[in-house]
């Protein structure tokens, strides 16, 4: 993948969903490393793609009543980063929020690990290689960080993070830059993706110390989604299928291996930040497929009906932003504007007294 972020819709192969589908399973059937994928992976690569054809602590959080609203975000305070960041990976990690590589205002790649911590933001260790576009999870309470690219290749290699730096505790089945993740119980999950020259339908579960193994298929090949767990489930929202935003909003069920669509965003979206409080999912800023159609939009998707309603607004529009749950907030990471400038710091959402 190139570093430049502004070009990363231009990039997919024109004839996606059928042939892309066929060639992401060759694809995992094929890859070395810890989590490269045996013939029993493939297998349930299958079985996973013929269910799914349907249309951090705060991920176990269950999943809001029938009868209850979203409460709205707004800014609680505003954190000045060590530098500007666009596509950080971010999750609860080190007692704070944890803001990992990504590209800076130059749309050069980054090593830095950043602790955004109450007022304060710092850099405290760096990865082993710079790298965007990666994701990252908080498992038990240890953070980890997923693929990334750097230079027009992608990597395998999950990394814990620590503050003395990072190490390899394991591969995903293919190199996946493009990617998102979250946690549920003591599993991380991986969406979607692209390896550079395929993108990739495959939600990828990641236990630590085991091999990782590919725990559904989503309906479509999909990059830059928003996710969240909520109530056990986890929601994906929008992102880029071939150079398209979507729309829908699909819940995954880890223990069935199914996913279904439960909705459908106001918009497309693609390029926005996801996290969970109080039971719902909140999606962050974003943007369509236009390099300049950033949104300001806060959204909150109900888990139980899929209803979408607007829950707050950031201070201006953003894309390309990374979020993360951390007790009672949502902590907000850098971001890229209409006029592709990029910002330097993070945003503590809290919610709206009822």
């Amino acid at each position: 993948m190139s570093a430049a972020s502004r070009s990363n819709t231009q990039r997919s192969a024109a004839a996606l969903p059928a042939a892309c589908a066929a060639a992401a399973v060759l694809l995992l059937a094929g890859c070395g490393g810890a989590g490269s994928g045996s013939s029993s992976q493939v297998a349930a690569q299958a079985t996973a793609g013929r269910q799914g054809t349907g249309s951090s602590p705060a991920s176990t959080q269950s999943p809001a009543a029938a009868d209850d609203h979203p409460p709205a975000l707004h800014v609680g305070a505003s954190t000045k980063l060590p530098e500007a960041v666009q596509l950080p990976a971010v999750t609860a990690g080190l007692g704070g929020v944890l803001a990992l590589a990504g590209l800076d205002a130059a749309d050069s790649s980054l090593a830095s690990v950043t602790l955004v911590d109450g007022g304060s933001a710092s850099t405290v260790a760096q990865l082993p290689e710079a790298l965007h576009d990666a994701a990252a999870a908080s498992v038990a309470g240890r953070a980890y960080l997923f693929g990334g690219g750097n230079a027009g290749t992608a990597s395998s290699s999950i990394l814990e993070v620590t503050r003395s730096g990072a190490h390899v505790a394991g591969h995903l089945p293919a190199p996946s830059s493009d990617v998102a993740a979250t946690a549920i119980g003591g599993t991380a999950y991986v969406v979607g993706g692209y390896t550079e020259t395929t993108p990739l339908r495959t939600i990828v579960a990641f236990t630590p110390g085991r091999a990782t193994r590919v725990a559904g298929m989503l309906p479509r090949p999909l990059r830059y989604a928003s996710v969240a767990a909520v109530g056990g489930h986890l929601l994906i929202a929008g992102g880029t299928s071939g150079e398209t935003a979507q729309r829908a909003i699909l819940s995954f069920d880890p223990a069935s291996g199914r996913i279904r669509q439960i909705g459908v965003l106001p918009r497309a979206l693609t390029h926005a930040a996801g996290a969970s409080l109080n039971g719902f999912m909140y999606v962050i800023g974003g943007r369509g497929e236009g390099l300049t159609e950033q949104t300001s939009a806060i959204l909150a998707i109900d888990p139980s009906s899929g209803s979408v309603s607007t829950a707050g607004r950031l201070p201006e529009a953003l894309s390309d932003l990374g979020a993360a749950s951390l007790g009672q907030r949502i902590v907000a990471v850098g971001g890229r504007d209409r006029a592709g400038t990029v910002h330097d710091r993070a945003l503590t959402l809290l919610a709206a007294a009822r």
